[in-house]
């Protein structure tokens, strides 16, 4: 191909091509006249003549000149004339170019890298292959003089093909010529544009500068019209301003006014401080006039306001949800005139203080008379002796009444409904109803709390008030509704002693002290206290009081003969149930200590009232029946309390004392006979210096056995007579029973040891599964 190319471009500068190719081929030609005829060692000739060899010098190749026919006939077929010669070398030279930027001369094969390793393993291949074959076979000279005519045959027809194509060539070199012209032309253009484009975007630049000088002017003049519309707007006082102010009624419109008004004198004020404005200085006194008016009549129109609260009847809180529309008024007059403000304020607070005041006063005069007229007093004492000389329980005596100072039952349902509506003066009335205590002082403190909660939302809203500014305002308005209540229990609580209801009436105040904490108004948290302390401190006083009447009650006079469970250990019951009860709410460790104090005075006072009953077992009962009744209501008010826990102690050692004690009579002999010897047949050594007395073992085995049933009979009827708790009776009665076949086993298993075991009476011991028998029976019938 590349030689191609080059007669190509030779023909078209009109210059010889020289080609080794020519000058090989010619020797070639003349050489089957003295080649000689293939031998046998012509396939290792051509073996050695494939293998590489030395590269030799290179040879000058022949110059063969193109024939002139040629060459003319090239330049007619392609329409070239001599006048074109210069164009003809220009197309050479870029030809020559376009070669040289194909580097066609690298496809020597001595340019490439070959590793000769391989070369006797590629020639091995080779040499298999069908075409060497042939070659081998008709001789290496031959075939490539065969090859060569070929060659050449091809190479003439493909310079033959590129000469019919010369026209179409010269044709194509015309055109690049022309579009390299046009090319130069529209470079040129570019590079015009190119400069216009650099010097447009200085001038770019230039207008960019000067539009951002623009802005910033622009922006100042802005500002500047800015500071003189609001100077001009806020200095200049309308004649409709002066006209609203001064003229119009005070209504909602108003506060539009009295806002544009402010709006003036705040600028008016804050120019003021920065520089002297004469505009300023001749509008300062019609500012300071229209000031005067709007604070004259804002002052009459909110006065006129609060003097409707002081009217017969009036809906107070309906006349404050009007006012606080109003509460821009307020905050005029705090910035614009402080003492109009004040004066306004203590207006308030005197009015609504006065209005708080009779109202609570008035409602607590009459809840009070819906009291229970009779109440709790000094002779209303645990360990005080019944004036009517009756038991507890059948005594009807001022419980009709009365509300029960030693029981809690159902007062303990103000807890449950502490926020339940307050008490209704005219329905209580109209049904003659009447309410304990702490009925009375639930309903007062709800009422207070819920009308303390709306007047702190009104007055932070409208005063526009927080923290001890809002306190202050509060405690002025409620300072005398809260003393209504104070005063009362100053006169109330020395003379009470209904501590159920004090207690009470401590959880009610902890409720409405921690309900008013969460809605994040303390400004009551000193009222309750006082009252918190006034209630505790008089509560306290009234459980000494008992304590104190429990350890200086007369035991002598108290006892009875009845072994049931005494009057005033059912009021120790149901009044140490009631407080603890309550206490497990409010955790106060100083009352559990009077309670322990209490329930040690009362132990030794049921002791010292059992031990005037005349035998041991009167004396038990006593104790068990006073005790149980103690542990049932403790268990059935509250689970697991300390004072349950101690009595259940005291019970389970007193009922074993009774089993004890009821076995004797009937069993005494077989107890004794166990307790004695059933240690010394333990030891072996102590067993064999027993001295057995047949005697008393006859009488005891022959008493058992003609006692038992009837003995067991007659314990069964004695527990049923004795214990007026069922529940405890049956305990008692199967502890007595199970304790009885536990020694009777036991003083069969003596009997069975040496030295009893010989003894002839064993024959009559009585079998323990008829004692189990009959144990059965007497337990079914509970």
């Amino acid at each position: 191909m590349a030689t191609v190319f080059k007669k190509l471009t030779a023909v078209a500068q009109g210059q010889p091509f020289r080609d080794a190719s020519h000058s090989a081929a010619a020797a070639p030609a003349a050489a089957p006249a003295a080649a000689p005829a293939p031998t046998a060692a012509a396939p290792a000739a051509a073996a050695a003549a494939l293998a590489p060899q030395p590269a030799a010098a290179a040879q000058p190749s022949a110059v063969s000149p193109v024939p002139n026919v040629f060459l003319q006939n090239l330049k007619l077929g392609s329409g070239i004339s001599d006048d074109d010669d210069a164009t003809g070398a220009a197309a050479a030279a870029e030809t020559d170019a376009i070669l040289e930027g194909l580097r066609l001369d690298n496809l020597d094969i001595t340019t490439v890298d070959m590793s000769f390793d391989e070369v006797g393993a590629h020639i091995q291949a080779n040499l298999e292959h069908e075409v060497v074959k042939t070659a081998l076979e008709q001789g290496l000279r031959h075939y490539a003089r065969q090859i060569q005519n070929e060659l050449n045959e091809v190479e003439q027809a493909s310079v033959e093909d590129y000469i019919s194509q010369s026209e179409n060539i010269a044709m194509l070199h015309t055109q690049i010529h022309a579009c390299d012209s046009i090319l130069e032309n529209m470079e040129k253009l570019l590079g015009a544009f190119q400069s216009d484009l650099g010097s447009i975007s200085s001038e770019i630049q230039t207008l960019q500068d000067q539009s951002l000088t623009m802005n910033i002017k622009l922006k100042n003049r802005k500002d500047v019209k800015d500071h003189l519309h609001a100077f001009v707007t806020e200095s200049v006082i309308s004649q409709e301003l002066i006209e609203n102010i001064c003229e119009r009624e005070v209504n909602e419109a108003y506060i539009g006014y009295v806002a544009e008004l402010d709006r003036k004198l705040n600028f008016y004020a804050k120019q003021q401080k920065q520089m002297q404005v004469l505009a300023l200085i001749e509008t300062a006194p019609v500012l300071e006039r229209l000031r005067i008016k709007a604070t004259t009549k804002i002052r009459e129109f909110l006065m006129s306001r609060l003097a409707g609260l002081r009217k017969p009847m009036a809906n107070y809180q309906m006349i404050q949800q009007g006012i606080v529309k109003f509460k821009y008024f307020n905050q005029f007059l705090m910035k614009h005139h402080r003492a109009t403000a004040a004066e306004v304020r203590n207006e308030y607070i005197d009015t609504m203080g006065k209005i708080y005041y009779s109202l609570f006063k008035q409602y607590l005069t009459t809840l009070l008379k819906l009291q229970y007229e009779e109440l709790a007093d000094k002779d209303d004492l645990i360990g005080l002796e019944d004036s009517a000389k009756k038991s507890f329980f059948s005594s009807k005596l001022n419980l009709k009444n009365k509300s029960n100072v030693f029981v809690l039952g159902e007062r303990s349902n103000v807890l449950k409904e502490i926020e339940a509506p307050v008490i209704a003066i005219a329905a209580a009335k109209h049904q003659s109803q009447q309410y304990s205590y702490e009925a009375v002082f639930r309903s007062f403190h709800f009422s207070l709390v819920d009308n303390a909660q709306s007047e702190y939302v009104f007055m932070s809203e409208f005063f526009d008030v927080i923290g001890i500014d809002a306190n202050d305002i509060f405690n002025g308005v409620f300072g005398k509704p809260a003393l209504v209540f104070s005063k009362h229990l100053e006169t109330y609580l020395p003379n009470c002693f209904d501590a159920i209801g004090l207690f009470l009436c401590v959880s009610i105040n902890t409720h409405f002290q921690l309900l008013m904490a969460r809605k994040g108004i303390p400004c009551f948290d000193q009222y309750f206290e006082r009252i918190q302390q006034a209630l505790m401190s008089r509560f306290k006083h009234i459980l000494e009081a008992h304590i104190d009447s429990l350890v200086q009650a007369n035991a002598r006079r108290l006892t009875t003969v009845d072994i049931h469970p005494h009057y005033i250990t059912r009021r120790y019951a149901e009044f140490a149930s009631a407080i603890v009860v309550l206490n497990e709410e409010y955790r106060d460790d100083q009352v559990a200590t009077y309670l322990a104090r209490m329930r040690t005075a009362m132990t030794t006072l049921i002791t010292t009232m059992a031990s005037g009953f005349k035998t041991h077992k009167e004396q038990l009962v006593f104790l068990i029946n006073n005790y149980d009744m103690i542990l049932g209501l403790l268990s059935e008010r509250i689970n697991n309390s300390s004072d349950a826990e101690f009595f259940q102690s005291l019970l389970q050692k007193h009922t074993q004392e009774f089993v004890e004690e009821t076995l004797s009579p009937s069993f005494g002999m077989m107890v004794a006979f166990v307790k004695e010897f059933e240690p010394q047949l333990e030891d072996p050594a102590k067993a064999a210096t027993i001295q057995v007395d047949n005697a008393r073992v006859e009488r005891i085995v022959r008493s058992f056995g003609g006692e038992w049933k009837r003995a067991i009979d007659t314990i069964n009827g004695d527990v049923l007579k004795t214990f007026s708790n069922f529940k405890n009776g049956t305990a008692i009665l199967q502890a007595v029973l199970t304790q009885l076949i536990l020694y009777y086993q036991r003083f069969q298993n003596a009997m069975g040891k040496a030295p009893f075991k010989n003894l002839p009476i064993r024959n009559e011991l009585i079998n323990i599964h008829n004692v189990l028998v009959e144990v059965k029976r007497h337990k079914a019938t509970f």
